[in-house]
């Protein structure tokens, strides 16, 4: 029996990583098991010293949607902290995975920026990335100055400007149960 995979989607600072973790002690409480994988820890190995290219995103996407699909394989169920900026990144997940769930996290820019100044912890995310994107630092912040490609049809969408974290996850884990199981 092969596992399942959601892909928590959305810009930096729509709060994938802190939903991601309430969803898996909840799925825990629930006696699920989970495994997340993030993009951002991914990264630190694959590519130490990033230069987020498209290149260089397409390597780690590639990466992190092969990693899902063996784990989904071995039966063992996989949430994705991922912006994902691209659809084409998400769009292979779906191909490659059998069980899989896309959930948008939809959240204005500006209250993006303003959540990623205060937070303080960033679950190995760079640090300030939409204040360097405004200084010219980094040119390929997802929204900024690389897009963002909104899903098109997400078995999911929460509007986090409008939900908090633990409704969220209720929402996710709500939809995981009457999907998967």
């Amino acid at each position: 029996m092969a596992g399942w995979c959601i892909w928590i989607t959305g810009l930096p600072g729509s709060g994938k990583s802190t939903i991601a973790r309430i969803l898996k002690r909840k799925l825990e409480e629930e006696g699920i098991k989970s495994y997340i994988i993030s993009s951002d820890a991914l990264r630190k190995i694959a590519t130490p010293k990033p230069k987020y290219t498209e290149e260089e995103r397409d390597i780690v996407y590639g990466a992190l949607v092969y990693a899902a699909k063996v784990l989904v394989e071995n039966n063992i169920n996989v949430i994705i902290d991922a912006t994902g900026n691209r659809r084409k990144y998400r769009d292979l997940a779906r191909r490659e995975i059998g069980k899989f769930m896309e959930v948008y996290l939809k959240c204005p820019l500006k209250i993006c920026i303003e959540r990623e100044k205060r937070r303080v912890e960033t679950y190995l995310a760079p640090r300030n990335i939409y204040e360097k994107a405004f200084k010219g630092k980094s040119r390929t912040v997802p929204g900024i100055g690389s897009p963002y490609e909104e899903p098109l049809n997400p078995e999911i969408i929460i509007e986090t400007d409008k939900i908090d974290p633990e409704n969220a996850s209720d929402i996710i884990l709500k939809s995981i149960l009457s999907k998967f199981y």
